[in-house]
């Protein structure tokens, strides 16, 4: 009868005590004991922690291998799980050890290494403890994400990766092509795009929302989750260049239905990850960013407060602050500015409203002021504007006029105007970055860190 495998993860769990199982894993450490025996921590990306595993001297490959063990190295431990007297509920007394790869000259030894250079191993940083909490908490929020929109009957569509529309009309966005880019350079002409693939410029995405809004103005609530792309040239902690958007969209929805509905949002993800994460929380409270339960926890049970943008710059212009980035209405505010509002003013989350036209990309439904539009952004302490959404514009006359003032040609976005001429109807959405949430749950500082393999200008490796 084959033995049962179980996870690290239950294996550590008392329940499991007297159990014989098979364990897969990779060694963390070992430690040889003068009594003849010795102590194996083992870990599966399962969980946090490690189980211990007591290999003894009588078993038959103790010597010649057993004792060369390595942080690194993989095994299998058939064993049972006993009631530990250490810290640990349980360990296992090994059977047998059968080694399956040896890593001599490991990289990730037990010393601590900067996150600078774990990206330069970004194959093997998530066998460390910080990046393999990272991947289990951006999992359970991925899961999270799902099921919030499934209870909230929202359908999943798939939006392209490959697109001729640039939904911000910031123009930052990598070209796809299969012309030959050397006989292009060597003739010094203009490009015919004729000869190209689709017979048109075309681009990785920026966003999923126009295409998303076709189908909420059929099936009535979707969300896309997938990648998007920035070509844009920053080094920041907080940009990159291809990073991962969940984006609702909703019919017969106004701005009060986007604002109710991104909070649920917010607080579901943050319970959930409050709920199943606490080992890898623990971790990031005690090494990362102390205080970081306890301002999750704050976010998740706190009704969020609102105030229009008019009335938050009137707020940081009259606060005696000094910021880096002057105060002014019509401009955008900065992180600097929004930290400020949340951490100080009001002390919790908050969102803000009716933001300048000026400002704001041209699919926003224009206010009856004709200054502002129904635009939402939802802002936590610690990070800024996590959530961006707004009530879109459904009116043909309103939207092809701010199109024009945007220099944006109609027969780009002769499928987008049809959603207004046939049927149209008041619908809303919004956009959050999985990557700034993940920072935002982890404490994580940089954006890089919170992605498997960070594209970034001048990195694309691995």
């Amino acid at each position: 009868m084959p033995l049962e495998k179980m996870f690290v993860s239950d294996a550590r769990d008392a329940a499991h005590v007297g159990k014989t199982v098979l364990i897969q894993g990779w060694i963390r450490t070992r430690r040889d004991s003068k009594g003849g025996f010795s102590f194996l921590e083992i870990n599966d990306g399962s969980c946090m922690g490690n189980i211990q595993v007591i290999a003894d001297a009588d078993l038959a490959n103790y010597k010649d291998e057993i004792q060369r063990l390595s942080a690194g190295c993989s095994v299998a431990i058939e064993g049972e799980v006993k009631a530990s007297e250490g810290k640990q509920a349980t360990e296992i007394q090994a059977s047998q050890v059968t080694v399956l790869g040896w890593a001599d000259d490991f990289p990730l030894q037990k010393k601590r290494h900067s996150f600078e250079k774990l990206r330069e191993w970004a194959h093997i940083r998530a066998r460390s403890n910080t990046f393999g909490a990272v991947a289990r908490v951006r999992n359970q929020i991925c899961q999270s994400i799902h099921q919030f929109f499934h209870e909230n009957n929202f359908l999943y569509v798939h939006t392209p990766i490959i697109t001729a529309s640039d939904c911000e009309g910031a123009g930052e966005m990598f070209k796809v092509t299969t012309l030959d880019l050397d006989r292009l350079a060597m003739s010094g002409g203009p490009v015919n795009y004729e000869f190209d693939f689709f017979d048109k410029p075309s681009f990785l995405t920026v966003s999923g929302q126009l295409e998303a809004e076709t189908y909420a103005t059929a099936l009535g609530r979707v969300y896309t989750f997938g990648p998007t792309f920035r070509a844009e040239n920053s080094n920041t902690s907080r940009h990159l260049s291809e990073f991962w958007m969940i984006e609702p969209e909703a019919a017969f929805f106004d701005l009060a239905d986007d604002m109710a509905l991104a909070e649920s949002f917010l607080r579901k993800i943050l319970s959930d990850v409050l709920n199943h994460c606490d080992e890898d929380l623990q971790f990031f409270d005690q090494r990362i960013q102390k205080g970081l339960i306890e301002s999750l926890r704050k976010v998740a049970e706190t009704p969020f407060q609102h105030m229009t943008y008019t009335d938050a710059i009137k707020v940081l212009e009259n606060c005696g602050e000094s910021f880096e980035f002057p105060i002014a209405w019509g401009t955008d505010l900065q992180a600097e500015h929004e930290r400020y509002l949340t951490e100080k003013h009001v002390a919790g989350p908050l969102i803000l409203t009716d933001y300048p036209s000026t400002i704001k990309p041209f699919y926003m439904r224009l206010s009856d002021d004709r200054k502002t539009v129904a635009a939402m952004d939802v802002l936590v302490p610690g990070v800024g504007e996590i959530i961006g959404g707004s009530q879109r514009e459904e009116r043909l006359d309103v939207l092809t006029q701010r199109m024009a003032e945007m220099d944006l040609r109609e027969e780009d976005y002769w499928w987008y105007l049809d959603l207004r001429r046939y049927g149209t109807v008041p619908h809303a959405g919004f956009g959050l970055g999985l990557e700034r949430l993940v920072q935002y749950t982890t404490g994580m500082a940089n954006i890089r860190d919170v992605i498997p393999f960070p594209r970034t200008p001048g990195n694309a490796e691995f």
